[in-house]
């Protein structure tokens, strides 16, 4: 019995174990009520069970921009991103983050909205008064900027990547009303010579991919997101939302 008081009285003296603090960002692209019709494409109706699945775990959605500010972030959550600005962001997407009231971040390419499937301004404006979503930069033109950086002169890659830093600021701010200052970059290709230029353009973060969670302190301007597949139903999207890496799946 002494035994066993001693070993608790360890136990109890033992400082108490933090909770790691992690942020599972999940990435979208379009969405077809039709079924899944591409890698990036997520029918509907998996949407909508991806996001019942987060209601019913009680998993905290939070505004994108808390993850960069990382102030009163409880130990685990999700935030919602989709780029590229598709209409189906809108006529699937609104709804059912609605019905739940959670929050997402849309990263947006300027010159293609208003156009074909793209979103229209007045659709970001009314998702924007509904309090749920954030929009910001996709860049102007989604470039590979390796490519780019290969085909050009150092001087003129130097004005192209500070244009396109620049501009979808300039034309989200003026538009919508909105600080603009997070940036995706496109296809989730970074290096710090990027990095570096996003900083200098005056944004707070950027966001890469990477297949896993975002921990406490993740670097500013590659924070990794996961890019959600229509595969990611049970097991699979648990996993997503507990934070393990893709790789380790």
């Amino acid at each position: 019995m002494r035994l066993v008081i001693f070993v608790l009285a360890l136990l109890l003296a033992l400082p108490a174990r933090a909770e790691t603090t992690f942020v599972s960002i999940l990435t979208y692209h379009r969405f077809n009520p039709q079924g899944s019709t591409g890698a990036t494409t997520v029918s509907t109706k998996v949407f909508a069970a991806q996001m019942a699945r987060i209601a019913e775990r009680a998993i905290p959605v939070v505004v994108l921009r808390a993850v960069v500010l990382g102030e009163g972030l409880p130990a685990r959550a999700v935030a919602i991103t989709a780029d590229d600005g598709h209409r189906s962001v809108y006529t699937e997407m609104f709804p059912i983050l609605k019905r739940h009231g959670f929050h997402a971040t849309l990263f947006l390419n300027p010159p293609g909205l208003g156009q074909g499937s793209y979103l229209r301004w007045e659709e970001i404006a009314e998702m924007l008064a509904s309090g749920l979503i954030d929009c910001a930069p996709h860049t102007i033109s989604h470039p590979n900027f390796p490519g780019e950086r290969a085909r050009r002169t150092p001087p003129d890659f130097a004005r192209f990547l500070a244009r396109e830093l620049r501009d979808p600021r300039e034309v989200l701010a003026a538009r919508l009303g909105v600080a603009a200052d997070l940036l995706a970059w496109p296809y989730g290709i970074h290096d710090a010579e990027l990095e570096e230029a996003a900083e200098a353009a005056g944004y707070l973060a950027a966001f890469a991919l990477g297949g896993r969670a975002a921990p406490a302190g993740a670097p500013r301007f590659a924070i990794p997101r996961y890019q959600v597949y229509e595969a990611d139903i049970g097991a699979r999207f648990d996993a997503v939302l507990n934070g393990v890496p893709r790789s380790a799946k």
